[in-house]
């Protein structure tokens, strides 16, 4: 006699709201219950690697911006770094500063989109509210630095593309003291000791430290397992090795350790941290120049390096390889969010199919990055 099953193939995407970007997600069901998760990527496909061989080095670092464009300073960033690195580059210590400003603001207005999205993904829709009210105001600041709101080209290969205008630094602590507070007064009580919410997610999604560590997950998505590792601290780059913050990491409060609220609250404290970092590099912001002596084309000696550095959603590593010549001879891209997404399936296996939307969002991915 045949058994009978109640095997679906569902396909969940790549329109779905809360994909999170054009992603395709490919269900095994048992009724409700989901057995297996494909992800199939490939709609979004920007071509930078190849791009990066036929551009001058400078000219790349619009097209970074574009790749996790919730986090384009820091993106330019990190490609920058790499650059610096291989030509020996000695930066001028308020470019740094600059720098370390600008990565720090954008961090917290990347982890305001990933909460306030979680938020509407779950069914809380005031939390996205006051979400973009605040990242609001930190795009009013790049605004101020460098004209743009989201694809920002400020982080240059020795330098800025402009220093900060009069009247920044008194805006950025204005946003400061009015922002700290809110994270207790507004953020925890809306959504993450939400009763609805925690019973959401803080039993799904569950990613053991060992898991994470096999399938290379890092940034938020590792320290929510309860792994104390952050780039900024433990291999500081730039000048994080001056300032004193600690690393979230999630501790198993309302249910297994590494849950899909786990990784949310890690998000949640980051900011704080991150006002930490912002207020001592405001307070020790140094006069100077924002460019270093460097040959208008830029041409890094023979060679290669790879440097990664402390993104929004993990670690972003750039690899580079100079021929010598004023373009890259290969630049390869390691993106955080494409391994968090390969740790779907098994995160997602004995779930139900609406666990899924509070997993695949607690991972705060997202497809310009992964589909590079």
């Amino acid at each position: 006699m045949a058994v009978q099953t109640e095997e679906m193939v569902l396909n969940m995407g790549p329109q779905h709201p809360s994909t999170h970007g054009v992603l395709r997600l490919a269900l095994r069901t048992d009724g409700e219950i989901v057995t297996q998760v494909t992800p199939h990527i490939g709609y979004l496909h920007r071509c930078f690697e190849k791009h990066a061989e036929n551009l001058p080095y400078q000219q790349v670092i619009p097209f970074t911006d574009r790749m996790d464009y919730l986090a384009s300073m820091n993106n330019n960033l990190g490609y920058v770094v790499t650059v610096e690195k291989l030509m020996g580059l000695d930066i001028p210590e308020r470019v740094e500063y600059i720098r370390v400003l600008m990565a720090e603001f954008n961090r917290i207005a990347s982890h305001l989109m990933a909460l306030g999205t979680y938020g509407m993904d779950i069914g809380a829709f005031t939390p996205f509210l006051f979400a973009f009210r605040d990242r609001e105001m930190i795009l009013d600041l790049f605004e101020m630095a460098c004209g743009a709101r989201l694809l920002y080209n400020y982080i240059w290969v020795g330098g800025l593309s402009h220093d900060l205008p009069p009247g920044w630094t008194e805006k950025a602590i204005e946003f400061l003291d009015q922002f700290e507070p809110r994270i207790e007064r507004e953020y925890n009580p809306l959504l993450s000791y939400n009763k609805i919410f925690i019973e959401r997610t803080a039993k799904v999604g569950i990613l053991p430290p060992e898991t994470a560590i096999s399938y290379g997950v890092t940034g938020p998505n590792l320290r929510g397992s309860g792994v104390k590792w952050d780039l900024r601290r433990d291999e500081p780059y730039s000048i994080y090795d001056r300032f004193e913050f600690e690393v979230p990491v999630g501790h198993g409060e309302f249910g297994p350790l590494g849950s899909s609220w786990d990784r949310y609250y890690v998000r949640i404290l980051e900011m704080a941290e991150c006002v930490k970092i912002l207020r001592q590099a405001l307070a020790q912001l140094p006069p100077g120049d924002v460019k270093a002596a460097i040959p208008k084309n830029v041409k890094p000696p023979v060679g290669d390096c790879y440097v990664r550095t402390e993104n929004p959603r993990g670690e972003l590593g750039f690899y580079l390889i100079s021929d010598g010549s004023p373009k890259p001879y290969r630049l390869k891209v390691r993106s955080p969010c494409f391994t968090a997404i390969s740790a779907l399936d098994i995160m997602s296996r004995g779930g139900m199919i609406a666990d899924l939307i509070a997993i695949v969002g607690s991972l705060d991915i997202v497809l310009g990055e992964i589909d590079r």
